[in-house]
C-alpha cells in the first residue's frame, strides 16, 4: 500500500534555499517539490493534506550529540531512549546520534551491543551511534575498522575525566592514526583533565565547594590548551578532528587558526554556551548545580565569540550534549562538593526553538539555522541527503514550524524526563507544530501521535567534508 501526503502553502527552508513550495511525500520519502499554486503542485492527490500556510516547512533537526541513559558519577542520565526521543520530536528533532560507551577492560563491540539493546524498539525517531573509546589497545584499534565498515564512523575520546574516560596523548595519537586509515572521525572532549583535577583538589581544600567553582577550576585556558593539543596530534596523524561542545573564545580561536591553515578541523557548540553563563552557575541555594556541565558555562563575554564562530563557519554544528540529571536526588549528590555533581544539562527539546530565537534576534539567518541544526550535522556524520534536507529522495523528516507563535520554556510543560528546565521562564518566538518522521506523524498540531519503536537505527557513511 502506497501512502501519500502533501504539505501545501508553506515556506520551505533548507540550508541552501527558501521557496514557497508544496511538498509531496510518498512511502516515507520526499517525492517532489513544486512551487505553490502551480499546475504541477495542484495536480497532486494524496490521502493526507497538511496546510502549512504562514508556516515554515523545514527538515527535521539532527542532534549529533546526546547521552540517553548514560552512566555517570554513580547515577544515570534521567532520559531513556523512549522519553528522550519523544522529547526530541516535540522539539522538532527527528534524528539523534547518541554515544555508545566502551568501558575500560571491555571491547567496543560490547559497548555498542549494550547501546543497541537500550535503544532498539524504544525510539520515537531515528537514531545512530558514535562510539566512546575509553581503552585504546591493539584489539580496540582493529575493532575501529570493523565499526566503520558497519556504519559507526565516529569515535569520541576524552582529554578529561582521568580514571573514567580519559585517554593520554599516546592513546589519542594511535586512535587518530587509525581513523586516518579507515575514514573515521575522531571527536574530542578537549579539556586538560589532569590539570583540572589538581585545581579541583586545591579548591576543595580551600573550602570552595559551591557549584560556581566547577566553572572556575575548568578554566577556559585549559580548554584552549587541550583544543590546540588535539589539533596538533590530529595534524601529526593526518587525521580529521571534530571538537565537541566548544565553550570558550580561546578554543574558538584555536579552531579558526587551524581551519585557516587548511586543516580538516571542525567545531561544535551547544545552546547552553550561547544562552547561559557563569551567572547561572552562581545561582544561590545550590540552584547553580542545575547548570553544571563540562565543558562548563563561561562568562557572558564568550557568547559573542561563539555566535561569530557560527556565522564565520569556524564552528559548524550546534548539538545539545543532552545529558539530563534531576535536581532532586541526582544533582544533589554534589551538595558540599561540586566535583560530585553529575555533569550534564537537559536540552534535546529546546535546541531548534532556541536557534530560531537566534534568527529572530539577528545572530544567524534562517538558512544558517537549518545548516547548523540539520544539514551540517547530517553531512558531518554521513547521513546526508537522507537526513538534514528537504529534497526528492530524502527521508520525509519534516517539521511544520510556526515562526510567530510564542512560548515560555518551563519544566511544567516540557517532555524531557527531568525535574527542571535550564531555560525556565525564557520567552521564545517560534514553535514546532507538526513533525513527520519518514512520513509518519509523530507530533500532530501539538499532540503526540508517535510511538516507541517507530524510530529505526541508521548506519552512517563517513564524514562528507573531508578533502
Amino acid at each position: 500500500m502506497s501512502s501519500r501526503t502533501v504539505i501545501r502553502g508553506g515556506l520551505v527552508i533548507t540550508a541552501s534555499d527558501e521557496m514557497h513550495a508544496d511538498v509531496l511525500i510518498e512511502d516515507g520519502r520526499i517525492a517532489a517539490l513544486a512551487a505553490s499554486g502551480t499546475p504541477a503542485a495542484e495536480a497532486w492527490t494524496a490521502e493526507r493534506t497538511i496546510d502549512a500556510t504562514g508556516k515554515y516547512v523545514i527538515p527535521g533537526g539532527v542532534d549529533a550529540h546526546t547521552h540517553m541513559e548514560l552512566p555517570f558519577g554513580g547515577t544515570f542520565a534521567s532520559d531513556t531512549f523512549e522519553t528522550g526521543t519523544r522529547a526530541a520530536a516535540w522539539g522538532g528533532t527527528t534524528t539523534i546520534v547518541d554515544f555508545a560507551v566502551q568501558s575500560v577492560g571491555h571491547t567496543l563491540r560490547e559497548g555498542l551491543d549494550t547501546w543497541h539493546a537500550k535503544a532498539e524498539g524504544n525510539c520515537a525517531i531515528d537514531y545512530a551511534f558514535h562510539m566512546i573509546v575509553s581503552d585504546v589497545n591493539q584489539e580496540t584499534l582493529k575493532e575501529m575498522d570493523l565499526l566503520v565498515g558497519e556504519g559507526v564512523t565516529s569515535f569520541k575520546q576524552f582529554m578529561a575525566y582521568p580514571g573514567v574516560f580519559y585517554s593520554d596523548d599516546g592513546q589519542i595519537l594511535r586512535a587518530m592514526q587509525r581513523s586516518a586509515e579507515n575514514g573515521g572521525l575522531i571527536m574530542m572532549h578537549a579539556e586538560n583533565g589532569i590539570a583540572i583535577d589538581v585545581l579541583v583538589e586545591q579548591a576543595l581544600a580551600r573550602g570552595e565547594t559551591d557549584p560556581r567553582y566547577h566553572g572556575e577550576v575548568r578554566k577556559a585556558l585549559l580548554e584552549a590548551e587541550a583544543t590546540h593539543r588535539a589539533i596538533k596530534l590530529a595534524q601529526v596523524a593526518g587525521a580529521p578532528l571534530y571538537v565537541v561542545h566548544v565553550s570558550a573564545m580561546e578554543a574558538v580561536a584555536e579552531l579558526a587558526k587551524a581551519r585557516d591553515e587548511g586543516l580538516n578541523v571542525f567545531g561544535e557548540t551547544c545552546p547552553q554556551y550561547l544562552f547561559l553563563s557563569t551567572d547561572n552557575l552562581a545561582e544561590p541555594d545550590f540552584e547553580g548545580s542545575k547548570y553544571v556541565c563540562s565543558t562548563p558555562l563561561r562568562p557572558k563575554e564568550h557568547q559573542a565569540h561563539l555566535w561569530r564562530g557560527l556565522r564565520t563557519n569556524d564552528l559548524q554544528v550546534v548539538s545539545t550534549d543532552h545529558c539530563p540529571f534531576c535536581f532532586v536526588g541526582q544533582k544533589e549528590l554534589g551538595r558540599g562538593d561540586f566535583s560530585k555533581i553529575p555533569n550534564g544539562l537537559p536540552g534535546v527539546e529546546n535546541r531548534m526553538d532556541l536557534l530560531h530565537q537566534a534568527v529572530v534576534d539577528g545572530h544567524i539567518s534562517r538558512r544558517r539555522w537549518i545548516e547548523i541544526a540539520c544539514a551540517t550535522p547530517a553531512r558531518m556524520f554521513g547521513m546526508y541527503p537522507k537526513k538534514g534536507t528537504i529534497a526528492p529522495g530524502a527521508d520525509a523528516d519534516v517539521v511544520i514550524y510556526a515562526p510567530d507563535a510564542e512560548q515560555t520554556v518551563s519544566a511544567e510543560t516540557h517532555h524531557m524526563n527531568v525535574d527542571y528546565s535550564a531555560y525556565e521562564g525564557k520567552r521564545l518566538t517560534g514553535r514546532v507544530e507538526t513533525v513527520l518522521s519518514r512520513g509518519e506523524l509523530v507530533i500532530t498540531e501539538r499532540e503526540y501521535t508517535g510511538h516507541a519503536g517507530h524510530g529505526t537505527y541508521t548506519p552512517r557513511s563517513t564524514c562528507q567534508y573531508l578533502n
